[in-house]
């Protein structure tokens, strides 16, 4: 079974993982990108994905919350 919120198959087909790219290229704007996503789920799970929605905020927000703490 695909795990569509921690690791969807359409972005991890390749050798490195989206999320990992575009970190590693927006460096220091990587955490505006991550709020921009949260808000971005948030804002339609009603109408779209639903509780599917809400963790993919809720994945986003503990990836923010994790490179705050490691800096």
């Amino acid at each position: 079974m695909a795990d569509n919120v921690n690791s969807p198959r359409h972005y991890t087909a390749g050798d490195i993982e989206v999320i990992d790219y575009i970190k590693d290229n927006l460096q220091e704007g990587f955490e505006y990108y991550c709020i921009g996503s949260i808000l971005k789920y948030i804002s339609r799970y009603r109408k779209k994905n639903g509780i599917e929605d809400l963790k993919k905020a809720r994945w986003y927000l503990n990836k923010v919350i994790n490179e705050l703490e490691e800096k």
